[in-house]
């Protein structure tokens, strides 16, 4: 049995096609100092738990300087630490600790804007003579005055915000806190390729690329098209088709120039955060003579509707989009994105875990998923993200997901002796790792049986995928690696329904359910997930 989707790949595997990525948002992870916010130390006293999770890596989101206008994702020094978290001292130590353990730390790299409290950005703005003002996008007012072109930010408004001291407008794609980085002027590259450097050297195992298809813009800068298909319920930058102010050809060159920077380094991960459709999606992995990103982050799971026939056809659309040398990867929960609990309800979320680590490719999970923290009142005066004061009517505020992390059933969860900077879920004294890590049949247990499994079946680390087929409301396929052959059943309603085997075989043995064991009688459970080990029916 062989796959199209495997033509052309290479004997050896890198830890990160065969490992699991675990995304620690700091700030919510745990505290050391009572100050009610997340730090380096609390992450180190629980590297442990990361390890007996089964995961092989630690995407740590942004813990440097800042001044937390879009908490880390404006950097004012690239190769520094916030004291909030720590310092470099602590950083090196967590490094240290995280490999003693096998453990892959993976860096969160904002290459597209600074804060404006970056020293880069107040030398900008100081004068239209300064060496650094080409360093971000200043551009005069329109002729007609207001914003040089249409553009809207991310975060609503105009992406142009007004410099009266020098008479320009900067571009931003976030926050008028975050300006956009020059990437055309080759000063700005190099010293953005040092921090690059500077990290690697210091030995961590790869970088997540914060919104890499925005780092260029289409020269002259034209007015992007409206979109004739915009509702209100939609965002106010998708008015616009971005068609101009990102996925520039030029940003390829640089990723691929990332890549040769870390290639050098030995195996170095580069994950890039891209949002685009399978077509353009797949060009970032770039050419085998010119590779471009390890892993195009892949949000698909994410962004599409939770019944089989929607899961299925994205799927095959996306393990057909890949080049022969492009290895997949899935996410289903990020910072950023409403938690997968809360989305589609507890008993899917554990058939999602399922899907997540027996797909073919690199899985990424998300602190708090794995043990199903689910919807989180907010209260107006606790609302933190920028994003929900730009937009509030459209209730997109991502404070939801990035709760504290309840660890046990003492106060504050064992986040914190202090105030916890964002209020935890309010099922805490029941819903924590503590009292999961006691339940052989918790969401925690599934996980970490799902990463075990993992770690012994090369089908499901490195093997092969096909769909197959299944009843409805049943996504269904096989994985296989050498003479072991796998079925993966996934029941997405709450009804039984039937399991259907691939003609000429049976089941050997069942691997691993979303449900208490059971007789198998040729039915799967409402909201149940099977991993099977078949055979021939000789």
């Amino acid at each position: 049995m062989s796959s199209p989707a495997l033509s052309g790949a290479v004997a050896h595997h890198p830890w990160w096609e065969s490992g699991v990525i675990y995304q620690v948002y700091p700030r919510s992870f745990q505290d050391s100092d009572g100050d009610g916010i997340g730090d380096l130390a609390g992450v180190l006293a629980r590297l442990d738990y990361i390890a007996a999770l089964g995961v092989d890596a630690i995407w740590l989101s942004p813990v440097f300087p800042s001044p937390m206008a879009d908490f880390g994702y404006d950097v004012a020094d690239y190769c520094g630490i916030d004291p909030m978290f720590g310092d470099l001292a602590a950083f090196d130590s967590l490094l240290a600790a995280a490999h003693a353990r096998g453990l892959k730390l993976i860096l969160d790299f904002v290459p597209n804007h600074s804060s404006d409290q970056h020293p880069w950005f107040l030398a900008s703005r100081s004068s239209r003579d300064d060496p650094k003002r080409d360093w971000y996008i200043w551009r005069d007012p329109a002729p007609g005055g207001g914003p040089p072109n249409n553009w809207i930010s991310d975060f609503g408004g105009s992406a142009w915000e007004w410099d009266a001291r020098t008479g320009q407008y900067y571009l931003h794609a976030f926050l008028k806190e975050q300006p956009d980085l020059n990437w055309r002027n080759p000063a700005l590259r190099d010293a953005m390729m040092d921090v690059l450097r500077f990290w690697m050297d210091r030995g961590v195992d790869g970088f997540r690329i914060d919104v890499l298809w925005h780092i260029v813009k289409a020269e002259g800068l034209p007015d992007n098209p409206p979109n004739p298909h915009w509702t209100p319920a939609q965002t106010e930058r998708d008015k616009l088709i971005q068609r101009y102010s990102t996925d520039q050809p030029e940003a390829h060159a640089i990723a691929a120039d990332m890549r040769a920077l870390a290639d050098g380094y030995g195996e170095r991960v580069l994950i890039g955060e891209i949002f685009l459709p399978n077509d353009r999606h797949a060009r970032w992995y770039g050419a085998p003579d010119r590779p471009q990103v390890h892993l195009p982050f892949n949000f698909q799971l994410i962004e599409n509707d939770w019944n089989a026939a929607t899961l299925n056809r994205i799927i095959a659309d996306y393990e057909a989009s890949l080049p022969p040398f492009g290895w997949p990867n899935w996410v289903i929960g990020s910072h950023d994105a409403p938690r997968i609990s809360a989305r589609i309800g507890e008993a899917q979320a554990r058939v999602a875990a399922m899907l997540l680590l027996t797909l073919r490719g690199t899985p990424t999970l998300y602190q708090g998923d794995e043990i199903g923290i689910g919807p989180v009142d907010i209260p107006p005066d606790r609302i933190r993200d920028p994003q929900h004061w730009r937009q509030p009517t459209l209730d997109i505020g991502r404070d939801r997901s990035r709760t504290p992390m309840p660890w046990d059933a003492s106060a504050n969860a064992g986040f914190t002796t202090g105030k916890p900077w964002l209020p935890l879920n309010a099922d805490w004294p029941v819903r924590n790792v503590d009292a999961q890590l006691a339940d052989s049949d918790s969401m925690l247990a599934l996980y970490r049986a799902l990463t075990a499994l993992r770690r012994v079946t090369r089908a499901l680390a490195i093997g092969g995928f096909a769909m197959a087929v299944g009843d409805s409301d049943v996504l269904a396929y096989e994985r296989w690696h050498d003479d072991d052959r796998l079925l993966i059943a996934l029941n997405l309603c709450a009804e039984p329904r039937q399991l259907l085997l691939p003609v000429g075989v049976r089941i050997a043995e069942v691997l691993a359910s979303t449900l208490p064991s059971h007789p198998m009688d040729g039915t799967l459970h409402g909201d149940e997930g099977l991993v099977l080990r078949l055979e021939r029916d000789d």
